[in-house]
């Protein structure tokens, strides 16, 4: 399973899903890029899931023309120590299967 966290998470929230293969935008030198962009570049990379805190971002694109998950965690900010404790609800999605397109992740 391969998961991409958004330039907007930290990238410290990749010890916590150390059971998948993560990597950030930065990670793959694809930081700048548009969301249309990023999700014809994880498509073309053979990604499963984007994390990220973009709320909008299930608004902007046509998730019909992607194969991929787009979880928006959704809390009172965007801090390491707040996120982390979505962590183990993101592994209970994955690991009980998960289909294409936008879902909200919040505790």
């Amino acid at each position: 399973m391969k998961l991409l966290l958004d330039e907007n998470l930290p990238k410290r929230l990749k010890v916590d899903l150390m059971e998948f293969e993560v990597s950030t935008v930065s990670d793959n030198g694809w930081a700048g890029k548009k969301n249309g962009e990023l999700m014809k570049l994880m498509e073309e990379n053979n990604f499963d899931i984007l994390l990220t805190f973009d709320k909008n971002l299930q608004f902007q694109q046509n998730f019909k023309k992607y194969s991929l998950a787009v979880f928006v965690l959704t809390a009172k900010d965007n801090t390491y120590k707040t996120l982390k404790e979505l962590m183990p609800i993101v592994t209970q999605k994955i690991k009980s299967g998960f289909k294409p397109g936008p879902e909200i992740i919040i505790k």
